[in-house]
């Protein structure tokens, strides 16, 4: 609401791999169609440019956990169509930094190895430009452990070829849950929608 009342228009995009559409829709975005679900992010991002609601300078993601991993693709992949991005505790190294995952697959299997190496955040960050991008992470996170977060934006500090804003921000008391305490949360997410505002420049 807080967006929304200065001004912003949001949209939710059900990918492949959710389960908004049923048991098929699910199983259209995991193992190996996992790929599936970073094309319909970018198709719904410009069909809201092609229809007039937004435009790159203007159009901003975010996403958290598996939806953080989504961030850290379509940054790779299409890094023209966003102002900027929010990955919340992201999965971005998916060979080292991940458990065997029933969505994402297996490493140790070298069909999953090689088509989780073609989107891998991590492995796929480039010498180009990249969006303003805010990434968080949590010092108690055990599902997503800090230094994934923390060496994926080193590298694309090394790389990017933007001056763009690139921030880890690092809770030294969080995990990867959402924060239970109320006004702590409350500032997390303040954080999140400063980022976003100063970009556009809204100051109040």
């Amino acid at each position: 609401m807080s967006l929304l009342d200065r001004g912003f228009v949001y949209a939710i995009a059900h990918v492949r791999g959710g389960g908004e559409l049923g048991p098929g829709w699910y199983e259209d975005g995991k193992l190996l169609k996992k790929k599936n679900t970073f094309n319909d992010f970018i198709d719904v991002a410009e069909h809201l440019i092609a229809q007039k609601y937004t435009k790159p300078k203007k159009l901003f993601a975010t996403g958290r956990s598996a939806g953080g991993t989504l961030m850290g693709a379509v940054a790779n992949m299409r890094p023209d169509l966003f102002k900027g991005i929010i990955a919340d505790v992201p999965y971005v190294d998916m060979l080292t930094d991940i458990d065997i995952d029933l969505d994402f697959g297996d490493p140790n299997k070298q069909e999953h190895y090689n088509y989780m190496l073609s989107y891998s955040p991590y492995d796929n960050v480039e010498s180009k430009d990249y969006p303003n991008m805010l990434v968080t992470t949590g010092l108690n996170d055990t599902s997503v452990p800090y230094w994934g977060p923390a060496k994926w934006v080193a590298k694309m500090r090394a790389l990017k070829t933007d001056n763009n804003l690139l921030i880890l921000r690092t809770d030294m008391e969080g995990g990867h849950a959402y924060e239970p305490k109320r006004y702590k949360r409350w500032r997390d997410t303040a954080f999140g929608y400063a980022f976003l505002l100063n970009l556009v420049g809204i100051k109040e």
